[in-house]
This record gives structure tokens, sequence and C-alpha cells, in this order.
């Protein structure tokens, strides 16, 4: 599922978006914005599941046709289509949460089927392929094919991810975290939850601090721009900015997450999305007001032994 840090990017792009809109949004508006971009990342992760499955229901397909042929020879009448009945992707199939998925988001309509066949012949054509087809179907061997074509056939495969990028604006900021989400995927795929890649918990969470960020706003302001007086303000990258009083927002409004980690996840976010000079500049003005906060007792965070960070 995604992680803090995917929420945390999330609410940062929609609060760039709110910010650079010529009429000032509502926080309404910019918490529907924040849900669009989160939908996306489901929307995703359903594509590359339903990807996959094409990939294997292609042996079926390419059996029908080569024992079609007006001559078959041996080879073409003896095509394996093991891979079809896959007990992972028929989990997947067969998933009320995946099927409803695929229909909302009409997943069927951007598949690209030469893409498909071409991995799918470039997977017959594999060591890994050959060894799956000719031991007995077991488990572990249906997971470690999925898990080769998703990270050997797809990810590094730069027709398979110009298709992505064309398809989805987000897979930049999402790639990653769907490796993970794969991984747990094969592994449980029968209470995987297609309608769940965000949790009740982690929404709330984006919701929370998009809202926090907006309404406190201007209070954020006050406590960061003291501290610029020695940069040139001209040059603070407008993402510094927002990145700054979403920290703020979390030093001071979310009881349950450490200031260490705080501090930490917006610096890497800066390091990334911003400027080369951007993580050290966040560290050290968050890290002047974090001490003046505490000096003044008004940051309260509770046990963290049982806190989900």
């Amino acid at each position: 599922m995604l992680s803090r840090r995917n929420i945390r990017i999330k609410v940062m792009q929609a609060f760039y978006s709110n910010e650079l809109s010529e009429q000032q949004l509502k926080p309404g508006q910019a918490v529907h914005t924040l849900k669009r971009n989160l939908d996306q990342s489901g929307q995703l992760f359903t594509y590359l599941v339903y990807f996959i499955a094409e990939v294997t229901k292609f042996a079926e397909s390419d059996a029908v046709q080569k024992s079609s042929k007006h001559l078959p020879t041996e080879k073409d009448l003896s095509v394996n289509t093991k891979i079809t009945g896959n007990e992972i992707i028929w989990k997947a199939l067969e998933n009320e949460s995946f099927k409803k998925s695929v229909s909302d988001h009409k997943l069927s309509y951007l598949i690209n089927e030469p893409l498909v066949k071409q991995t799918y012949l470039k997977l017959i054509e594999t060591p890994e392929y050959q060894s799956y087809i000719t031991i007995q179907r077991d488990k572990k061997s249906d997971k470690k094919i999925l898990e080769f074509i998703f990270n050997t056939l797809m990810l590094p495969e730069d027709n398979f991810i110009s298709e992505v990028e064309e398809k989805f604006i987000n897979w930049d900021d999402d790639a990653e975290v769907m490796v993970s989400i794969m991984s747990e995927f094969i592994q449980k795929p029968a209470s995987f939850n297609f309608a769940e890649i965000v949790t009740a918990e982690k929404w709330e969470f984006a919701k929370t601090l998009l809202e926090t960020v907006i309404e406190k706003r201007d209070f954020c302001l006050e406590l960061i721009k003291p501290k610029l007086k020695n940069w040139d303000a001209d040059r603070i990258a407008a993402l510094d900015m927002i990145l700054m009083q979403m920290a703020v927002c979390e030093l001071l409004y979310f009881e349950t997450i450490p200031t260490k980690v705080t501090i930490n996840e917006y610096i890497d976010i800066a390091k990334e999305y911003s400027t080369e000079q951007s993580g050290h500049f966040i560290n050290g003005i968050i890290d002047n007001i974090h001490k003046e906060l505490v000096a003044d007792n008004k940051i309260h965070k509770k046990n963290f032994k049982n806190s989900t960070l």
C-alpha cells in the first residue's frame, strides 16, 4: 500500500496546485485534487496486474493461433499453456475489488495488445519460463514466474515504461512503491483489496495534512520567514516553501509522528523533487524552527512505541 512518504508527495503536489491557482481554491477543492491523485495510484497498480494477467492469458491465444495453421507443426500443436492457469492471477481475476477497479477505470481499453504479445514472446524464450513449464505446479513457482515477468520483462523494458508513462502521469512518483505493492499482492493475492491501495488511515492522514497546511498557511509562514534573512528570497524554490510549511504543520499538529521522522522525510523529498541545495536548506530552517518551538514548549508528541509512522 502507499507509504506515508508517497502520501506526503501527493499532498505537496495538491498544495502546489492550490498555490499556483489564479483563484485561491477552497480546501474542499484541494482535497478533491488530492483524492483524484491518490485514486490514480490505485488505477496504476490495477493496470500493472491486469497487464501481467493479459501476458499469462496470451499463452492460450498463442496455442489456438498456432494449432489453427493450415499445416501446423508438432511444435505448433504443443504450445504449453500452463501459465494461463497461474493460481495467483486467477485469484486476482476472481477478486471482486480487482474486477470493479478494472471496470471503473476501463482498463481493457488501455491495454496495448502488441506490447502484451511482445512481452509474452520474450517470456517464452527465457530459461526461467522453460523451467516453470517443466515442473509441477505449486504456489512458489507461480509466484516466482510473476515476479520474473514484472521485475525483468516489464520494469526494465523501455517500451513498457514508455507505455506506462504515456498513460499514467503519476508513474515517476509511484514507480518505487508499485514494486512494493506488487510484492504484497503476489504474496497474498486472495486477501488483497484493490480498493484500498490507500488505507482509510492513510487517507485520513493525507486529507488532514492538506487541510491543515492550507488552514495554517499564514501562521506557518510567520514562523518560516524570519529564518530566511540570510537567504535570497527570490532564489528560494516554491517547493521548498511548501515542504517547510508541511514540515512545520507536522511538528505542531501531528502528535504521533516523531519530529526526527518529519524532518528527515521532508529533507529527502526536497532532495528528490526540488533543487540540489534544497535538502541542506530545509534541514537548516526546519531544525532552527524545531529548536525554537521546543524551547517555547509548543511541540507535544505522544509515546511513539505503538504509533504508526
